[in-house]
């Protein structure tokens, strides 16, 4: 199984959305005679993206997992979307690969999303190749693409190859390994000398290369600089050493719509991208002692493996994707969970290849798997032997940048949209669903408003339920400023017994947080004991809807300290009332003023746009709080009135060019401005009215 081990590459394709992964992936799988025809994003047919929602929309919205074999090597790929609003699953998918190619469209250049790939990749440590894409088209700029990844990426990339030609006029590659050019016909690459225009840059370039591979071996650098020759082999084994230990980023060329270049770049792929065994143990830790551990691509040791994707489906139950560490897995069998504590078993092992799962008998270290119809198993989680155990860390859900309130087409659906939903939240961490406690509504918060509206389609599309989006109610409350004493009398005669219930309360302001308190300070049994919970209940249950707009009221003390009582009609219902009442009229008194929750936000910025988004916070009413340097970026803190905060997420794509994040939580409440409450309070109203 070793050999196995070491002819396998767990590739993960990365970029902006656009840039051409999945086309890159689809003329892959068609040369290597996986596909018998070549899948077009344009017509539908792809074998990577078949969602019907990526259908639709042309696009990526979901890791997609494939293999093929070339040159005697098995190559796994792993398609991710490149949407700021599905990166959730790119960065939880990208923990199965071993190394990342970097897809840059020549036309569009490096985008943010494109960074912030990077910025994963770099996170886990992977070796890294870009691959710049469609430079057949109009205004494509290898070069330019080439200089701006120079500036903005580390470990440095170097030109592996050159373009023939630009443009319409794009036919080929330069090797500035062998100095060859590849000339294509129809995706046949036949092989020629260098252009005579091309010949005294490829000779520069080439020279540059080679100091910069020789940079991955010390020996070869001293050959180097001491003016010997250096072979084809030579250059190679240190290619791959460089690109293994990330001391270089090698850089080709092509054109996936006109099938230039990408058989050389299944070469590289499988000469010079690293196997599992070339990535090395993987460490964990023992979660009883806490004790560092770790598991190496060995077929021997004890079975582990990560969860890196569920899928859920409403016919075929739960379909759980990981990537194995180390140990092997029958057809059929058990293991344990150990972030549930339980032992799953399974009874169909199953290859990803597309939307298609194929059973197969066994799977080792480096193969990325699946079972469907584990009963607790969810991504993230770690599976190993009961009697080995281990736990490997993986990385937590990007931010939740934006919230919808859910209002459900059909009545009586309330309860279907949490049950359905919680099938999609196994299937995409990035999502959370909540019933708000202030406002009553269901809240379903996700990265971006794409993302919830794909969503509401697979809502319906999966589960036959439709909701409608709204932007979510501001959970105002309310307070009051002074203290006022005040009386609550509820006096009713009937026939037969009547009503009676007669209290004095003070009621003042407590400081922020501190919610409410009920003071009992009834002496010489003015009030009798049994009645004195009946008044706390009747301010609690009062305080729910405060005079201004109806919003709760809170930070105040109601203090009951005296009232009188009839021996025959007083009850607690009649003290409950006479508690109400004080309530009401004691907040009419006591100059109440509407509060607002204020959010702490940390918002991610390249510098030159620093003024804009201090701007924007001000005319937000916002207040910053600090500024810090984070890397190349700058990082902003503020408090932000919610209100003004809710659909902050397209302004900031929009000051930035999507290139700065956010994060946002609850930070306190605090009043509203009287100019801005006034307004307010008569359009809530207005709204009740109607």
């Amino acid at each position: 199984m070793t050999d196995k081990i070491n002819s396998l590459r767990n590739i993960v394709l990365l970029s902006h959305g656009g840039a051409g992964k999945t086309s890159l992936a689809e003329t892959m799988l068609f040369k290597s005679g996986v596909t018998n025809r070549l899948g077009k994003i344009g017509e539908g047919n792809t074998v990577m993206d078949f969602e019907p929602e990526e259908i639709k929309r042309g696009s990526s919205i979901s890791s997609a997992f494939h293999q093929f074999t070339w040159k005697n090597n098995l190559i796994s790929l792993i398609d991710t979307p490149g949407d700021q609003n599905f990166f959730t699953d790119t960065k939880n998918c990208m923990q199965a690969a071993d190394g990342a190619v970097v897809v840059i469209d020549a036309v569009d250049g490096i985008k943010v999303q494109t960074e912030q790939a990077w910025e994963f990749a770099e996170e886990f440590k992977q070796p890294c190749a870009i691959f710049v894409n469609k430079l057949d088209r109009e205004r494509s700029d290898f070069f330019k693409v080439f200089e701006d990844a120079t500036q903005m990426f580390k470990p440095k990339p170097i030109k592996l190859q050159l373009p023939v030609g630009s443009e319409n006029n794009f036919r080929g590659v330069i090797d500035l390994i062998r100095m060859k050019a590849y000339i294509y016909a129809d995706g046949k690459a036949s092989e020629a000398d260098i252009p005579d225009d091309m010949k005294s840059m490829a000779e520069k370039e080439r020279e540059s290369f080679i100091e910069n591979i020789a940079e991955a071996d010390d020996a070869l650098i001293e050959r180097y600089l001491e003016g010997e020759s250096i072979s084809n082999e030579d250059i190679n084994k240190a290619l791959r050493a460089g690109t293994l230990s990330r001391t270089f980023v090698p850089v080709l060329c092509g054109s996936t719509a006109k099938d230039i270049g990408v058989d050389i770049f299944m070469n590289f792929l499988s000469d010079c991208m690293p196997s599992p065994l070339d990535v090395g143990a993987k460490k964990g830790m023992d979660p009883k002692t806490g004790k560092e551990i770790e598991r190496k691509s060995n077929p021997d040791e004890p079975f582990s493996a990560f969860v890196i994707k569920t899928v859920s489906d409403p016919y075929a139950g739960r379909l759980t994707i990981f990537r194995i560490v180390s140990g092997k897995l029958d057809a059929d069998g058990s293991f344990y969970n150990v972030n549930k504590e339980a032992k799953e078993r399974y009874n169909q092992l199953l290859q990803i290849a597309g939307k298609e799962q194929k059973p197969i008998k066994e799977a080792g270290p480096g193969d990325i798997a699946a079972v469907s119809k584990l009963k607790v198993t969810t991504t993230g989680d770690t599976l190993c032997d009961e009697g080995n155990i281990i736990q490997f860390a993986f990385s937590k859900p990007l931010p939740k940048l934006v919230s919808f309130s859910l209002v459900p087409k059909s009545k009586g659906d309330e309860d279907k949209i949490f049950s359905s939903l919680s099938k999609l939240l196994e299937e995409d961490t990035a999502l959370s669903v909540e019933r708000s406690s202030e406002t009553s509504e269901i809240l379903l918060s996700g990265s971006g408003q794409i993302h919830i509206e794909i969503t509401v389609e697979k809502l319906k599309r999966k589960f036959n339920v439709e909701v409608n989006l709204k932007t979510p109610k501001v959970p105002y409350k309310e307070t009051i400023k002074k203290k006022v004493r005040v009386q609550g009398k509820h006096k009713k005669q009937s026939g037969g017994h009547g009503q009676y219930g007669d209290c004095w309360i003070q009621m003042e302001p407590l400081p922020k947080g501190k919610g409410f308190e009920f003071v009992d300070a009834i002496v010489g049994g003015a009030i009798p004991r049994t009645y004195i919970p009946a008044v706390e209940k009747g301010i609690i249950e009062a305080c729910k809807k405060g005079v201004l707009a109806g919003f709760p009221c809170i930070d105040f003390r109601a203090t009951l300290d005296d009232g009188t009582f009839h021996s025959v009609d007083s009850s607690e219902m009649a003290f409950k009332i006479a508690g109400s009442l004080a309530f009401k009229k004691a907040c009419e008194e006591a100059n109440p003023v509407l509060l607002e929750p204020i959010m702490k936000v940390t918002i991610t910025t390249p510098d030159e746009y620093m003024g804009d988004i201090i701007g924007d916070l001000n005319g937000k009413r916002g207040k910053v709080l600090g500024m810090d340097t984070e890397g190349k970026k700058q990082v902003i803190s503020a408090q932000v009135p919610m209100a003004e905060f809710q659909t902050y997420a397209p302004d900031l794509n929009s000051m930035t060019g999507g290139r700065g994040t956010y994060f946002m939580e609850f930070s306190h409440y605090d009043e509203v401005p009287a100019h801005l409450a006034q307004k307010l309070i008569e359009e809530i109203n207005k709204t009740k009215e109607a």
